[in-house]
């Protein structure tokens, strides 16, 4: 694991040399997406310019469930999101290459054309969690204080396991890509608000079939001091690591099925 970890940033350091050789223009893209993101969060001003709540939640209790999934997908995307290209290198047979090198695939993809412009997407979410924090009518306890950072660190896990299952996927659906980003921006998506509102079905799906809720939600409800609407046990409201280390090993045993299986192109 070290080792590993060793590579990855050295990959990643030699692709951020080479993208801080034009300044001016990593500048740039790295305000664009920072300015895009706070366009984004904007969209949840508008709502709450027409309601005073949103499924029950106040501006600072979304807002809050909008930043910590931010930053859960923003870390796990700059570090991890480059591996959805995997269908494109089966489709060259560029695969094939990185499988003759003496670094692991997943290594590789993970840190290819690593730039500091996705980091745009972290520093706007960083300052909703601070404003929302400093908003939130809370009474803060330990417990509290110490299930944010676990909420954080789950929500980063769970997304880099659904990123590894996602590629994966593509091992046997070349051109899953779209189907597979369905489940990663679209996660992303989901989670940025209230589960509440998309009905309890809805919730049941998103608890224990794609277990999105363990993101935020669950968390969030112990933070914010709300009840679960499915009425689950305390202890699910910390089972964000967990769920991520089982997700974890699921992706690990799918993307070395799909390598064990891969069948070069030819190309």
């Amino acid at each position: 694991m070290v080792e590993a970890v060793r590579i990855y940033l050295l990959l990643a350091g030699t692709w951020m040399r080479s993208a801080a050789q034009y300044p001016a223009s990593m500048v740039m893209l790295l305000a664009t997406q920072a300015v895009a993101t706070f366009l984004d969060a904007a969209a949840i001003l508008i709502v709450f310019a027409h309601t005073p709540r949103l499924g029950g939640f106040s501006l600072p209790e979304v807002m809050f469930l909008y930043a910590t999934s931010g930053i859960s997908v923003a870390v796990a995307d700059i570090t991890l999101g480059t591996v959805e290209r995997l269908g494109e290198h089966i489709r060259h047979g560029t695969l094939d290459t990185l499988l003759l090198r003496p670094v692991g695939p997943l290594l590789q993809i993970a840190t290819e054309d690593f730039n500091p412009r996705r980091m745009g997407k972290l520093v706007p979410t960083a300052v909703m969690l601070v404003v929302s924090l400093r908003h939130l009518d809370l009474h803060w306890t330990l417990a509290r204080a110490a299930t944010l950072p676990l909420m954080l660190a789950g929500g980063v896990g769970i997304f880099w396991a659904l990123w590894v299952l996602a590629a994966a996927w593509q091992f046997a659906v070349v051109d899953g890509k779209q189907a597979a980003n369905s489940i990663t921006y679209g996660g992303a998506y989901v989670t940025q608000y209230p589960l509440s509102i998309f009905g309890r079905d809805a919730l049941r799906g998103l608890t224990w079939v794609l277990p999105l809720a363990f993101v935020n939600w669950e968390p969030a409800l112990y933070v914010l001091g709300r009840p679960d609407p499915l009425g689950l046990p305390v202890f699910f409201r910390f089972a964000s690591p967990l769920v991520a280390a089982v997700l974890a090993v699921l992706a690990a045993l799918a993307w070395r099925t799909g390598l064990r299986h891969y069948q070069s192109t030819g190309s």
